[in-house]
């Protein structure tokens, strides 16, 4: 009799302590740092991850849907549809967008993408070997900068050698969804760059990371 209220007791203190483990809720830092066709870059505590459709990071985020406007992701067994640059906080079910990205494909082994000086639009090849956001005057002229007046006589080595240079203050630069005011430029005398350089006065404020063949760029705060 003493033996089967002793086990009876013990089922009893076993069955308790299972009931009384503290629950543990699923909490995460994410931020959409690229999309692509079946395909998502995620930041997840700090911790960069590359998951294709239907793969589950190690934190338990799990990829349903992906194209290159927005993820449908699946966090703790709830889905919901985010956009690029979304900061997602796991723990209180909120979406951010604190943190504006920009995309930019390789092509011909130069990463060149589209974007905007002053409110006009330009082509921009990144180069992380030039100091300014550099152009030349013909460039300079289309986007209203009136270097000659405004900006400050300076000299620049070139592949064609030294160059009379005028560096200005552009009142914004464009990338994806970065905008930086006051950026640093240069004007080259002369008709190169062909392209213009989106260099380190804009590379410099951003965080650059190469995944392959895209180059995600990150503004900091």
């Amino acid at each position: 009799m003493l033996f089967m209220c002793k086990k009876y007791l013990l089922r009893i203190l076993l069955f308790s302590q299972i009931f009384l483990i503290p629950a543990y809720s699923f909490s995460a830092d994410i931020l959409i740092l690229g999309l692509f066709k079946d395909m998502a870059i995620l930041r997840i505590n700090n911790v960069q991850h590359k998951l294709k459709t239907g793969q589950t990071s190690p934190e338990g985020v799990k990829l349903i849907e992906a194209n290159s406007e927005e993820a449908i992701l699946e966090i703790d067994g709830k889905r919901q549809v985010y956009a690029l640059g979304s900061h997602v906080s796991a723990s209180t079910a909120t979406v951010k967008r604190e943190t504006s990205v920009a995309r930019i494909w390789a092509h011909r082994g130069m990463f060149t993408t589209a974007g905007s000086i002053n409110g006009q639009t330009v082509n921009f090849l990144v180069d992380t070997g030039a100091t300014w956001v550099a152009m030349n005057t013909a460039q300079a002229k289309r986007l209203g900068i009136n270097y000659r007046y405004e900006g400050k006589k300076a000299t620049a080595s070139t592949a064609n050698g030294v160059a009379r240079t005028y560096i200005v203050k552009l009142k914004s630069v464009k990338v994806g969804e970065i905008e930086l005011t006051n950026v640093d430029g240069a004007v080259l005398d002369g008709k190169g760059p062909n392209t213009v350089l989106l260099g380190m006065s804009f590379l410099n404020k951003v965080r650059m990371q190469r995944d392959g063949k895209v180059l995600l760029l990150e503004q900091k705060h």
